[in-house]
């Protein structure tokens, strides 16, 4: 998966380009913050034939990339610094096969390169700059590891979810009941954890923040998360055991007065929450 964010440096947008594997820092956007739009593909250019460039982006293909072409990289190398020697990025990567600087076109055109290469070429340009766009691009880093944490945490909740729900598929619902039959079951069920966790309803919730979007789980705390995939658990449980509702209720409800003190008590749970604000 591929996407296309951006940081703010020095007044600077500038556009990080990540791969499943790996990001990519904008050149283009990063020689703009020295010449602007005009002068930003010579600045580049100038920096790409310079023997030192050559040198660096070429050891560091030879690390990363198996298919790097070496004997074209020799060749370049040996003519850096001569008055007719002139290179550009796309025949560079035209030439060696290099994958650690590309040129893309279309609305977030221009030329990236590896963030080992990024932060090189930030050298050259501004050793300044180059210390506030590390400080952004680790700031961008840890706040996709925050959300990456808050997915991993909505996702235990789901799949838990899904153990609750087939609990109540294979205990509770009649082959008679009609679809629509079940689905009120269903959202029942939903509710007497949000009963017992929350102390409303899901449409209670909702009458109550007509101008939030999503429901209660959605702004549910990592506390509130962790209680509610351990009900849908116990849940799950109790129903197999062919409890009542109401007597669910009351066992969920003491459960999760437990369990939210003893979390909220949690010095990593509340390390984890400092982090999600």
């Amino acid at each position: 998966m591929v996407k296309n964010k951006k940081i703010q440096v020095q007044g600077t947008e500038i556009s990080v380009f990540a791969t499943k594997e790996q990001d990519y820092i904008s050149l283009t956007d990063i020689a703009k913050s020295k010449e602007g739009d005009g002068r930003a593909a010579d600045i580049i250019k100038n920096w790409i034939r310079n023997r030192g460039t050559i040198e660096f982006i070429g050891t560091w293909e030879l690390l990363h990339n198996p298919n790097f072409k070496v004997v074209e990289f020799d060749h370049f190398r040996m003519n850096a610094g001569l008055t007719s020697f002139v290179l550009s990025p796309g025949r560079w990567v035209e030439k060696t096969d290099a994958i650690g600087i590309f040129v893309k076109g279309g609305r977030y055109g221009g030329t990236y390169a590896h963030k080992d290469i990024a932060f090189e070429f930030c050298s050259a340009i501004s050793p300044v700059f180059k210390l506030y766009l590390i400080k952004e691009f680790q700031r961008l880093k840890e706040d996709e590891q925050k959300q990456l944490g808050w997915d991993i945490r909505r996702n235990l909740t789901k799949i838990n979810y899904r153990i609750h729900t087939e609990a109540i598929k294979e205990n509770l619902i009649p082959p008679e009941l009609t679809k629509q039959q079940v689905n009120l079951l269903y959202a029942s069920e939903a509710d007497l954890l949000n009963m017992a966790l929350f102390g409303k309803t899901a449409k209670q919730w909702r009458d109550e923040n007509p101008d939030k979007t999503g429901n209660i789980r959605d702004y549910a705390n990592v506390s509130q998360l962790v209680c509610l995939a351990n009900l849908e658990t116990l849940n799950a449980h109790l129903i197999q055991q062919d409890l009542p509702q109401g007597e669910r209720l009351k066992l969920l409800n003491q459960t999760a007065i437990q369990q939210m003190r003893l979390l909220t008590e949690d010095n990593r749970i509340k390390k984890l929450e400092e982090k999600d604000r």
